[in-house]
């Protein structure tokens, strides 16, 4: 008897070739599209996102092609508690998060699976960019479309329930299929930004549900030498947009080092002072295949999504996970995520809370 799984459908051309390639492999295929916001007219249009009418419809006629079932799921509410909501609040609190792999942790993995599962369903079928090897996750064979970062997150009993059946193409092997498949996203734009931010300008969007706190920009000394709205419109390592006075006696670019929600402060500096060597993250997650390291273990980690890698050593102490890097990194944000690997292969996250 042939696997039930869910095919989650974003109305893109990744989903639509993975739910296809699911069905091709003898798996028994339901397809079924998020509806991610109460006012489908409130998110991106124009194929930007994936929460738009134009998705339903492109994921429904992507169905039809290639034969199976569809309906849509109704996860509004959920996506707004669990993705906005959160997106807001980190922001309020000085820290950056990611609401793409949020999204993946709380609904894509969590809700819909817990509810596939409840269906009789035995797995959940996305189109990421990852590889899946008898539960263990690795990077895509497309390092320029790999996301493996943002499903580094997920518990080995998620992992387990997962197929990723584009891991091993590169998205122009992908595009190329679904033009041979005759499904219609084969030229489809992918998607960008954050979808939930209908005009890209994500400042706007906190400061409409944040309101107005203007408070101080100041050095490393404590000088004051600027001022602005909200300290949730900055992010560490910014440079561009800050509304500062006095520029520096040799001319160089400030970058923004801190940000104190209490206070209201936001501090800025050299780029040379955004170095750091050592982070701690919490909620650390281990769903590789090597055990859990409470003596240090050196690998490598990426600190944000298709950011750079650096080599480390990491540990697990007090329910936190302390990483040590070989070489400084710079822009190393509180709430993104800090996602550990062993050459491609992931071995455990963490939310990063400090950094120094």
């Amino acid at each position: 008897m042939s696997l039930r799984v869910l095919a989650a459908m974003s109305g893109g051309v990744d989903s639509a070739v993975a739910a296809a390639r699911a069905a091709e492999a003898g798996y028994d295929v339901t397809g079924v599209h998020l509806a991610l916001s109460s006012n489908p007219q409130s998110y991106r249009t124009g194929a930007r996102g994936c929460c738009t009418l134009e998705d339903s419809r492109d994921a429904r006629r992507a169905a039809d092609v290639i034969g199976i079932p569809f309906y849509v799921w109704d996860m509004a509410e959920r996506f707004h508690r669990d993705v906005v909501e959160d997106f807001v609040s980190e922001y309020a609190a000085g820290r950056t998060p990611n609401p793409c792999l949020r999204c993946n942790e709380k609904i894509k993995f969590a809700a819909v699976l817990d509810r596939a599962v409840a269906l009789g369903f035995d797995a959940v079928v996305t189109g990421h960019h990852a590889r899946l090897d008898d539960g263990v996750l690795r990077r895509s064979v497309d390092a320029g479309k790999d996301q493996s970062y943002v499903l580094g997150v997920l518990t080995r009993e998620q992992l387990a329930r997962a197929v990723f059946p584009l891991g091993h193409s590169t998205k122009a092997q992908v595009r190329a299929e679904a033009a041979d498949r005759g499904l219609t996203v084969a030229d489809k734009p992918d998607s960008h930004d954050i979808c939930f931010i209908a005009d890209g300008d994500t400042r706007g969007f906190l400061a409409e549900r944040l309101g107005s706190e203007p408070g101080p920009i100041v050095d490393e000394s404590g000088e004051v030498v600027g001022g602005h709205s909200g300290a949730y419109g900055f992010t560490i390592g910014q440079r561009k947009g800050l509304r500062i006075d006095r520029p520096t006696p040799d001319g160089r670019p400030r970058y923004v080092l801190s940000i104190e929600p209490v206070s209201n402060t936001v501090t800025v500096g050299p780029r040379s002072s955004l170095a750091v060597s050592s982070i701690v993250g919490a909620r650390p997650i281990w769903n590789g295949p090597v055990a859990e390291p409470h003596e240090p273990l050196a690998c490598m980690v990426q600190l944000r999504a298709h950011g750079e890698v650096y080599g480390c050593r990491v540990q697990l102490s007090g329910g936190e996970l302390h990483i040590q890097l070989d070489t400084p990194a710079t822009g190393v944000a509180a709430g993104q995520a800090a996602v550990l690997y062993d050459g491609d292969t992931v071995l455990g996250s963490a939310t990063i809370t400090s950094s120094s």
